[in-house]
């Protein structure tokens, strides 16, 4: 029998790993933010989380570490000193293979300098970006969160490449991680999983980012669509679809043309590799506009009535603080998991989160 002092340390544990404290909301001029989560257990599989990037990142240093690589990448290496970084020890290798011309080193040392030089300037503009991420891993409990603690941590080993290499995200990050996701045909094998079992570790997910002025890019994988209320109309508005790109769940896609495509199994394959063509584009207008994301205990994105229901409480709070804006929402899916109860249905109570942003 399992210790339940065991479980509910991990429960803890899990909890706090999920749940960003309101100090790391990050700042951005113009806009505000509030995010907030109602497990359906003691743990669930919702994540939401602020991506404060300069409370995470030490952004002064990599822009002196980008401006002090830029310059070295340039300096010719005399034969006896050892190698400084990986641009010296590719022209190393380089002057080692036939057809090696002197102005090769020079072209390929301006080239990698001038990469730096980029880097320096994408991450300029991260003192005025905020990333919003909300994963909904299928289920609720113990086991969901886990999914979804996994997809946190892949996330954000992957984000330090990202900033190191190009200085701002690239959707690398995001195949990558729809990678992580999928199902290892190796280890299907081994555990002598049939191809139609349903023994998938399936995680819905938006990441987006916000900018000045309410612009807000984003990344959908198989995630509700957002919702926009327009303070001026008092109502959401239609969104274009084709600014609302929208992919399978993690890990149920893989590209035709990645490198590693065997190796997984895919519901689907995807004709190219995720590029910045594929994301979804959402700006908020005017002061007072609220971007709605959301999770599945809130609203599937469906439901005509459900919808409308949102709109109601949206119309009564709209003119209120984002915090204030997220708390009703949750309240109000709150007081439909009371009816599902009276109607017999709680299996069909799950995990709830909503993520406010508001342009001011």
């Amino acid at each position: 029998m399992p210790d339940t002092h065991i479980i509910s340390s991990i429960d803890e544990y899990l909890r706090e790993r999920l749940m960003p404290v309101e100090g790391a909301i990050p700042h951005v001029p113009g806009i505000e933010m509030f995010g907030n989560s109602i497990p359906a257990e003691t743990v669930g599989g919702d994540l939401f989380e602020y991506i404060n990037f300069q409370q995470r990142y030490d952004i002064d240093s990599r822009i002196k570490q980008a401006h002090r690589l830029a310059e070295q990448f340039l300096e010719t290496l005399a034969p006896a000193v050892p190698v400084r970084n990986s641009v010296d020890d590719h022209v190393r290798w380089l002057k080692g293979t036939a057809g090696y011309r002197p102005e090769m080193e020079v072209e390929y040392r301006f080239a990698r300098s001038s990469e730096q030089a980029r880097v320096e300037e994408e991450l300029r503009d991260l003192y005025s970006t905020a990333g919003v991420l909300v994963v909904d891993a299928q289920g609720h409990g113990i086991i969901s969160a886990k999914i979804a603690s996994t997809v946190h941590d892949t996330f954000h080993a992957l984000m330090l490449t990202e900033l190191d290499r190009y200085g701002r995200t690239t959707a690398m990050l995001l195949d990558n991680l729809n990678l992580r996701l999928a199902q290892s045909v190796t280890a299907r094998n081994a555990l002598g999983i049939m191809e139609k079992e349903d023994a998938r570790e399936i995680a819905t997910m938006i990441y987006g980012e916000v900018r000045p002025g309410g612009h807000f890019r984003f990344a959908n994988f198989g995630h509700p669509p957002p919702l926009v209320y327009s303070l001026e109309y008092r109502r959401f508005m239609n969104i274009n679809e084709s600014r609302m790109a929208q992919f399978l769940p993690l890990g149920l896609e893989i590209p035709a043309d990645h490198p590693d495509r065997k190796k997984y199994y895919s519901l689907n394959l995807r004709q190219a590799e995720f590029d910045s063509s594929d994301l979804g584009e959402i700006t908020l207008m005017s002061p007072g506009d609220v971007l709605v994301l959301y999770t599945d205990g809130v609203y599937d994105g469906t439901d005509l009535q459900a919808r409308e229901m949102l709109e109601g409480v949206m119309h009564e709070h709209c003119r209120r603080s984002a915090k204030d804006i997220c708390n009703a929402l949750l309240d109000h899916a709150v007081e439909q998991d009371e009816q599902l109860r009276q109607n017999d249905s709680a299996d069909l109570i799950d995990d709830k989160t909503v993520f406010i942003v508001k342009r001011t």
